[in-house]
């Protein structure tokens, strides 16, 4: 069987099953390990799927740039916002970050709710401006043009002195095993920053996500207390992190 046939096997197994791994492509390729190990590593390196001890997940479908994002799937982002707000009440302190899911929350947070946001997130600042009972706090630092949000040691040192109550976190990938990735690793380093300093995570994140991995290690799963997904891929998430303790919503 030629490279490409054995690639394009691989890519359709795992489109099917969500993950692969070594031994069972091995039986269905009739090669070795070592040369399945390595398609996955060129495949990976192709930007096609990610390798993983063992086998291999998909990459989240997700575009990169927030521009991009913004219009993408946006009634599942509507869906997702309003199961979000169920979980706020007045008093809070509230992280948001730079994720156009937790933008749309933020845009139908109620008039009367009284809470403090903080978000590294421009759109996010933009969006509460007007709302009358809000006090935002803007984690500065440097601009990260893909993502309209800041980054580095400042944003950090910032939100190291947040103590919040709820942080909701979009989600670039979510996997039970692999835990929460990113494609950035400046992206993944402000995201533990707030999840080490947060009681409840709060993880948003539509179907597609799940069971999905990229390069850069935010969290393991364990650190969500809860996922907020779309009606349609609610049941499978529970499935993938029903051993794990974490309310599925």
């Amino acid at each position: 069987m030629l490279k490409e046939e054995r690639f394009q096997l691989i890519l359709n197994k795992l489109s099917e099953d969500q993950k692969v791994t070594l031994k069972t492509l091995s039986e269905q390729l009739k090669v070795s390990e070592y040369t399945v190990r390595r398609d996955l590593k060129e495949l990976t390196d192709q930007g096609l799927l990610k390798a993983v001890r063992g086998g291999a997940v998909p990459h989240s479908p997700t575009p990169h740039h927030f521009a991009d994002r913004l219009n993408y799937q946006t009634d599942v982002k509507r869906a997702i916002a309003e199961k979000a707000l169920g979980l706020l009440q007045n008093g809070q302190v509230v992280v948001f970050d730079g994720g156009t899911t937790a933008m749309a929350i933020s845009s139908i947070l109620p008039r009367d709710l009284h809470i403090t946001v903080v978000t590294n997130s421009f759109p996010i600042v933009n969006v509460l401006e007007s709302h009358p009972n809000i006090e935002v706090l803007f984690a500065g630092g440097r601009l990260n043009k893909s993502a309209f949000a800041s980054i580095g040691h400042d944003t950090i040192n910032f939100l190291r002195n947040v103590r919040a109550d709820i942080y909701f976190m979009g989600i670039c990938s979510i996997h039970p095993t692999i835990g929460v990735t990113t494609i950035y690793y400046e992206e993944s380093e402000v995201k533990k920053a707030i999840v080490e300093v947060s009681k409840k995570v709060v993880a948003l994140t539509p179907n597609e996500r799940i069971n999905t991995a990229e390069a850069f290690f935010i969290c393991p799963a364990t650190s969500v207390d809860v996922i907020i997904t779309d009606d349609q891929g609610k049941e499978s998430t529970e499935a993938s992190f029903k051993d794990l303790g974490i309310t599925v919503m």
